[in-house]
């Protein structure tokens, strides 16, 4: 399993490095991976997935309710 991310399947891309006399040196940029747990699955997402992945929505309790729980 190679550097790809599972969700959109992209990979890295090249480029080119330029010095002061314009020689091109070809490099390797690769994407910002990260292993998740999502449904029991191990997965490898890219970061920009993970901010757009449909995440379960938190319920933000007043301080006045969490004293009274406490």
């Amino acid at each position: 399993m190679g550097k790809k991310c599972d969700l959109c399947k992209r990979v890295a891309t090249k480029g080119a490095s330029r010095s002061h006399s314009k020689i091109k040196t070809l490099k390797r940029q690769g994407i910002n991976l990260q292993s998740k747990t999502i449904d029991g699955m191990k997965l490898k997402l890219c970061t920009s997935c993970l901010r757009t992945l449909d995440k379960p929505k938190r319920i933000k309790k007043k301080k006045e309710e969490v004293a009274v729980e406490a």
